[in-house]
């Protein structure tokens, strides 16, 4: 009942076309139990009597109630797959905007094959049992009350005979619906894993034929194949088992008819034709039975699916907004490049996490004071794990800070609404994603009203330019699945390009140039200092010729700040600077400066 509670507001939009569908599907089910009286009218007063009248009066009566009957199951199937099709592409709609409104944390704990299963399998589940709530699911049940009730008034006492027989099938069918949707539901989350895994083998490809792994991924896969195939057969194993059993309680109802009927007949207490009726009567009241059995496993399917999406769509993002009235307006923080102040704050991993699902992960980001200036380009240095991505995954709020705050131009962020935050903000991520598209379209994607020459200015900054004009069709060269036709470093420079182009108030490289050779690195930088436009840069790199013309690098150290300064104080002043700068550079004392000042191309 919850599961079909949930589903009331999808329906709400179609309820005209679902309450038309069920009008029809009622109009059908009335002509449908008028066939039997009609037929007891022909035996009893037209072939008993020999009355060719009523025999042909009758007989095209019938013929009339069929073609009536048609029509409204044709009407009923067309709003029945309207309502079904509405309400998937609603679902749909739900699920994939919930998915956007997730924050890094939720998405964290959930696997991309299981949200992909629940956009496309999940709804098209739901839209089975729609449909079939629409047509078979309720034209069953009330063929079965208008048949049983037909039958009381055709012979009461057959009627009382027969009803353990009916209570024992409707209890075999509702027994068995009970034990599927927990099947439907395991054999769902080992589809969920099966996905997962076959993801995973496509994106990874290529690095599962350079380390000769594809024996491995493949009893992974086998693994999570059978593990799907033996809860499938454990279904198809139920249902083997349900038919037989329906069809032994249909046999048996028609064979008690007949003989307790027969004996009715013999004794004058019941006509040929009251007997025919009661048996079509019945065949009415157990055959639904039998066919809601055969169709309860798209039930439970259906039933396991909603359980599954209403779970999704019911999950509260880590990161939430302030109510709109409340919320600090754009205004507010002025014009110009934005200043970023930590204080205090604090980071672990399923911090948020409401349901206290997954443990806790060890501190993260540790007691981080921090001013970045207004216009200053900062730079964060430090060894891999030592908190440098997850500091500036919280400037977005990607992740929510466990403690502290962090203010710009002096407003906590937490007063602010998420896409008016974002949209000051340009991020250059440290895995280079692309989309579908040309290579303009992906350069734009902050932007989709730049015009072409913004597009190739942007690009020009980002040392792009060059090598787009090289390909095949230039700005409009198609870009494969994830930039597969492009380098690691072409993809980093469309992406950066695709940041300049915003020209946000605060600029973030996340390690974005690390593909990039020495050459090309410096003309970037040097192209990255003089943008037309205000605003403040910070910079995450593991190279230390990435950041030394930076005006403060901050030097990260398991979580804490270990230092910060110019790159000549450091070098002077904090060791752990002095062991990167020569562990990379192998220089002791201060060097020339590693790039010579050149014109951007």
């Amino acid at each position: 009942m919850q599961a079909l509670r949930f589903l009331l507001p999808f329906l709400k939009p179609y309820r005209r076309l679902a309450i038309s569908a069920l009008i029809c599907l009622v109009a059908l089910v009335i002509l449908d139990l008028s066939i039997p009286r009609l037929v007891q009218r022909i035996i009893d007063q037209g072939i008993r009597a020999h009355n060719q009248e009523v025999v042909l009066y009758t007989g095209l009566l019938m013929l009339c109630i069929s073609l009536l009957s048609l029509a409204m199951a044709v009407a009923n199937n067309y709003l029945s797959v309207k309502v079904g099709e509405g309400v998937a592409r609603d679902l749909r709609e739900s699920v994939f905007l919930q998915i956007q409104d997730l924050s890094f944390g939720n998405l964290d704990r959930m696997q991309t094959g299981g949200l992909m299963v629940r956009l496309a399998s999940d709804t098209a589940a739901i839209q089975r049992i729609v449909n079939i709530s629409l047509r078979i699911g309720t034209r069953a049940p009330l063929l079965m009350l208008g048949s049983l009730i037909l039958m009381v008034d055709t012979s009461p006492s057959l009627a009382l005979m027969l009803l353990p027989l009916i209570l024992l099938t409707l209890t075999i069918v509702t027994v068995f619906m009970l034990r599927m949707e927990p099947l439907f539901l395991m054999v769902q989350q080992k589809f969920d894993h099966l996905n997962t895994v076959l993801q995973e083998n496509i994106s990874g490809v290529r690095l599962i034929k350079a380390f000769v792994r594809a024996d491995h991924e493949r009893s992974r896969f086998d693994e999570a194949n059978t593990a799907f195939t033996r809860y499938s057969i454990r279904i198809l194993r139920t249902l083997s088992t349900m038919s037989p059993l329906l069809t032994l309680c249909v046999n048996a109802g028609i064979v008690l008819v007949i003989w307790h009927g027969g004996l009715a007949a013999i004794r004058g207490e019941l006509t040929v034709g009251q007997i025919v009726a009661f048996t079509n009567y019945l065949l009415t009241t157990l055959t639904p039975l039998a066919m809601m059995a055969i169709l309860s496993n798209a039930w439970a399917n259906g039933l396991a699916s909603t359980r599954r999406i209403k779970d999704l769509l019911e999950t509260v993002p880590d990161v939430t907004d302030v109510a709109t009235s409340s919320a600090t307006p754009l205004t507010a923080l002025g014009e110009g490049p934005l200043e970023v102040r930590f204080c205090g704050v604090s980071f672990r991993y399923n911090e948020g996490d409401p349901a206290g699902n997954g443990e806790k992960s060890e501190w993260i980001l540790c007691d981080i004071d921090l001013v970045i200036r207004p216009g200053s380009t900062v730079a964060v240095l430090g060894a891999t794990g030592a908190g440098k991505s997850t500091l500036i995954n919280l400037i977005p709020r990607f992740y929510e800070v466990s403690c502290g705050s962090i203010l710009v131009n002096g407003i906590d962020i937490r007063q602010l609404q998420q896409q008016d935050l974002r949209s000051l903000i340009a991020v250059v991520p440290q895995e280079t994603i692309l989309f579908s598209g040309t290579v303009a379209d992906n350069i734009r994607y902050g932007k989709p009203e730049a015009t072409q020459s913004e597009v190739e200015a942007a690009a020009r900054t980002a040392q792009a330019h060059d090598f787009i004009m090289t390909l095949p069709e230039g700005y409009e060269t198609r870009i494969e699945e994830r930039g597969g036709n492009l380098s690691g470093g072409q993809r980093q420079r469309v992406a950066v390009a695709r940041a300049i182009l915003c020209e946000p108030r605060l600029l973030i490289l996340d390690d974005s140039t690390s593909a990039l050779d020495v050459d090309t690195e410096s003309r970037l930088q040097q192209a990255l200092s003089r943008l037309p436009f205000a605003h403040t840069s910070l910079i995450v790199a593991q190279r230390v010729s990435t950041v030394l013309t930076a005006d403060t690098i901050v030097i990260l150290d398991k979580g804490r700040i270990a230092g910060q300064g110019s790159h000549e104080e450091l070098l002077a002043h904090n060791p752990i600077y002095q062991e990167i700068y020569t562990s990379q550079l192998g220089q002791d004392d201060l060097p020339e400066p590693v790039f010579k000042e050149e014109a951007v191309s």
